[in-house]
């Protein structure tokens, strides 16, 4: 006998699960078990997620933990967490799901069905440009394809995606020391802008400004270790001034734009991020920031992520969309 292309494409995806697997292959109720309490953290809110009885999730686990030398959960309070072991196997195991999920995919494809899904984490700034046109250009030529969005910071994202739960990150790169791991794409090159209300003092006076302007004035910027944190360290470090207090450290859009209509707050944002508010006269551009301000935004992947047909096509789109 010999393989059917279908046969060439599934070997190659069982090939990758056995690899990441690492021992006896686990049922799929045992894989499906396991990973369902990891996610609920109890046995019973997993059987609520799972519709499963709390024993049989437990008869799955502990068949699924006997083939290890570790246990996998252990009690924390009245929850239960991974033990090292544990968050190992669940890494594994839900990246060979995704595999299998692919593989799915694949074969639909092969049959002439339209099928699949991709799973999206979108930083802020990939929600303004260029992900929204890309997601419209492709539902209208793979409408059957579901895409599902995941909003979050880089933190909340790049776990999620290291697992296999997320096919694609979209937004500012990190520096490769920080994701050696991970395959970065760049798409552009955003330049932010000194935010505030509009009528902001800081607009009447010449731009760019100087570091007294800059620290007149108090400051809403995210977290450090962000880019945008890093840019506005940059720019103070462009007028040889010493960053000031934050006293408002914040990486939510929503919560930045109503705290900049209330006072003389300033920020740094991306033009593209505050297309609607710009336009609509809620936040003005009040000055241009010293320095050479820029975030690369990119897509971000697993190195070894070997995407579908329709995933790779969405790729295609992204990329012809941020060029627009």
């Amino acid at each position: 006998m010999a393989l059917t292309e279908a046969g060439r494409m599934l070997a190659i995806r069982a090939a990758a699960v056995f690899r990441l697997i690492e021992g006896p292959p686990p049922s799929t109720v045992q894989m499906n078990a396991f990973l369902a309490v990891a996610d609920a953290g109890t046995y019973s809110a997993a059987a609520a997620a799972t519709g499963l009885s709390e024993s049989a999730l437990h008869r799955a686990v502990s068949d699924l933990s006997s083939g290890t030398r570790d246990g996998v959960l252990e009690r924390r309070g009245r929850g239960l967490a991974l033990t090292a072991k544990g968050r190992g196997l669940a890494r594994r195991l839900r990246l060979g799901r995704a595999e299998l999920r692919s593989a799915i995919a694949e074969l639909a494809e092969l049959e002439g069905r339209d099928v699949g899904r991709i799973v999206v984490g979108a930083m802020p700034l990939s929600r303004a440009r260029p992900l929204p046109a890309a997601l419209a250009a492709f539902a209208s030529v793979r409408p059957l394809v579901d895409v599902a969005i995941v909003e979050g910071s880089y933190v909340d994202l790049v776990g999620p995606l290291r697992d296999g739960q997320i096919d694609i990150m979209i937004g500012a790169l990190r520096p490769a020391s920080v994701a050696a791991d991970l395959l970065q794409t760049p798409l552009f090159d955003d330049h932010p802008v000194i935010t505030g209300r509009p009528g902001h003092p800081l607009s009447t006076r010449p731009s760019p400004p100087t570091a007294e302007d800059l620290m007149a004035f108090p400051w809403i910027v995210p977290a450090e270790g962000t880019p945008l944190r890093a840019q506005w360290n940059a720019m103070f470090a462009a007028v040889g001034a010493t960053p000031p207090r934050v006293p408002i450290e914040c990486g939510s859009m929503v919560l930045i734009r109503d705290l900049l209509v209330r006072g003389d707050y300033l920020t740094l944002l991306s033009p593209s991020q505050i297309a609607v508010e710009l336009r609509s006269g809620w936040l003005q551009s009040v000055a241009t920031p010293p320095g050479d301000l820029r975030r690369t935004i990119g897509v971000t992947v697993r190195s070894d992520w070997r995407p579908t047909k329709a995933q790779r096509q969405f790729l295609q789109i992204l990329v012809a969309e941020a060029d627009i």
